[in-house]
């Protein structure tokens, strides 16, 4: 398998480029963007690499074909050529999920068995099985999607979703997304040499993956992925990818993280999770109002995912933590402050036009990423 394969990064809408970044920084090319997913050229090392580095990226596929098809014998044919047999291994666990839109092969039910019965033959086939499968060994499993009559084949690499970094034990109310938090810190200048303040911090996510970012340790480093399990990656290249990630990690750059919220619960919560992060002398936690907050430097980056007042009753309070964080960070113009959320008048409470305004998705709800970048 020493020919190059193609991997696909699902990722969030609005997250792309900040996918695409990350893949560049990992030295891969011939990148694609498309909706929700980036397409680009690796090795095998590289389904190791990209699933333990990616902060943004959703999940991690392999791309085994794309191909146009209009009838299932189309779809059976197309899918049995392929060398499925290179990567399933006798004993492995087949299970297909799809989703179809806009295609003549619009049951997704039949597109799926039609699918796994092409790869079972092709197995069979391979490896000279007179009887079924016996799928008891490692789990692979296929996606078929079909879009405008375009089939593409993938295999999960990944597992759990890559937001599952393995320290969260403890959640909020309403968490965010351990990438959409990552997202938040690389849309901005921030180095880890800044003071970084995160005044509504829940179960502490944006300020564990800023110190995650400021040391450059792995994300995926503390989980394990469903590739792991398979035959046809040599051990050796996960072994490979693990020490490259734990020379990278510069785990001496002192860091100056804050994480405060309101409530006590919150923040013994975020405790936790950064201390299963392995992060826990790193960060500063403060159960604090945001109208207390006070910088203590002359510059620094605030980034915050406040409530929204979406729910009834929440509105007049959210005004006002907006208003009152407008007008303790208008004295502090050397400060960037950086703020996602779906109120609509953010700027008017705020008391200031955002430098620029970026729209983003927290799960469903659209947002936006106001940036107000400090004076130099």
């Amino acid at each position: 398998m020493s020919q190059p394969i193609k991997l696909i990064a699902t990722a969030a809408m609005g997250l792309e480029s900040i996918v695409k970044n990350e893949i560049k920084q990992l030295g891969y090319e011939n990148i694609q963007t498309e909706n929700g997913r980036v397409m680009f050229d690796a090795d095998l090392a590289g389904i190791a690499r990209s699933n333990l580095w990616l902060r943004t990226a959703d999940r991690v596929k392999l791309l085994m074909d794309e191909f146009n098809a209009y009838s299932f014998e189309e779809l059976f044919e197309q899918t049995k050529a392929l060398p499925w047999e290179e990567w399933i291994s006798k004993e492995g666990f087949i299970h297909v999920v799809g989703k179809s839109h806009k295609s003549k092969l619009y049951s997704v039910p039949d597109c799926q068995s039609i699918v796994k019965k092409a790869i079972v033959s092709r197995l069979q086939e391979a490896y000279s099985l007179t009887s079924r499968l016996e799928e008891t060994g490692a789990r692979y499993k296929v996606e078929v999607a079909i879009l405008k009559d375009k089939v593409t084949l993938s295999l999960d690499t990944s597992g759990s979703g890559l937001h599952k970094r393995g320290y969260r034990i403890g959640q909020g109310e309403a968490p965010l997304k351990e990438t959409l938090a990552a997202a938040l810190i690389q849309l901005t200048n921030w180095t880890p040499d800044d003071p970084f303040v995160d005044p509504f911090t829940g179960s502490g996510t944006i300020p564990i993956e800023a110190a995650l970012i400021g040391q450059n340790i792995a994300p995926g480093f503390n989980r394990e992925f469903q590739a792991e399990e398979w035959d046809s990656i040599p051990s050796t290249v996960w072994e490979q990818a693990l020490e490259e990630a734990e020379d990278l990690a510069n785990y001496d750059q002192p860091l100056d993280i804050t994480g405060s919220d309101i409530s006590h619960q919150s923040i013994e919560i975020a405790k936790h999770n950064a201390m299963e992060a392995g992060l826990a002398d790193l960060i500063n936690w403060k159960q604090m109002q945001a109208k207390d907050f006070m910088p203590k430097s002359e510059k620094g980056y605030l980034i915050g995912n406040p409530p929204y007042g979406e729910r009834l009753g929440e509105k007049e309070t959210v005004e006002q933590i907006y208003q009152d964080l407008g007008h303790i960070m208008s004295s502090y113009p050397k400060w960037s402050v950086y703020i996602m959320t779906s109120y609509q008048d953010f700027e008017k409470q705020y008391g200031q036009k955002a430098t620029k305004k970026r729209k983003l998705f927290n799960g469903f709800i659209q947002t936006n990423y106001y940036q107000y970048f400090g004076k130099k």
